[in-house]
């Protein structure tokens, strides 16, 4: 089974993707596509450009075409389109939209982890809190036309947790 936990920046994805991945045996977790590449040396701008979220996109694209077994993606390619349409509006993304489409339909389940009201995190707390918040609202309209199971997870941790796992079995 693929999973992937998308969304916007300091909602608790990778923290969750972390604790379902302690809690299902025999399944790997591929961190952010941005972790990867800065990792194998590429220079990404210290303010995010349409670029930086093209390479990320490309490179999440090839992880999900190429995983096999059971896999859990901390983001995914449909979370860095939304950041890229956040950040260039005037870019044409229909094509990429299309190829998000194509590659998300290899995912068996797309959790959705929302900034929640009250917001767990305050502005003065995160990073580009504008780009967050636009974020997150843009993935809310996105994911459920994808047409892939989803859920949108909410609560602590563990409440999150077990809402994942419950909908695994």
């Amino acid at each position: 089974m693929r999973i992937a936990v998308v969304g916007a920046h300091r909602v608790g994805k990778s923290t969750l993707a972390e604790e379902v991945l302690a809690n299902l045996p025999g399944y790997t977790l591929e961190m952010e596509p941005y972790y990867q590449l800065e990792s194998s040396g590429y220079e990404f701008s210290e303010i995010p450009t349409a670029e930086d979220f093209i390479e990320q996109f490309n490179y999440s694209a090839r992880l999900v075409s190429k995983s096999e077994g059971n896999v859990i993606f901390d983001r995914c390619i449909i979370d860095i389109l939304a950041y890229l349409h956040v950040i260039d509006p005037e870019l044409n993304i229909q094509l990429l939209f299309e190829t998000a489409q194509t590659v998300m339909a290899e995912i068996d389940l797309l959790v959705f982890v929302p900034i929640e009201e009250p917001d767990l995190i305050p502005d003065h707390q995160t990073d580009l809190p504008k780009l967050r918040r636009l974020v997150n609202d843009l993935l809310h309209d996105w994911i459920w036309d994808l047409g892939i199971e989803a859920i949108e997870v909410s609560g602590t941790l563990l409440n999150r947790r077990d809402q994942v796992l419950a909908k695994i079995s």
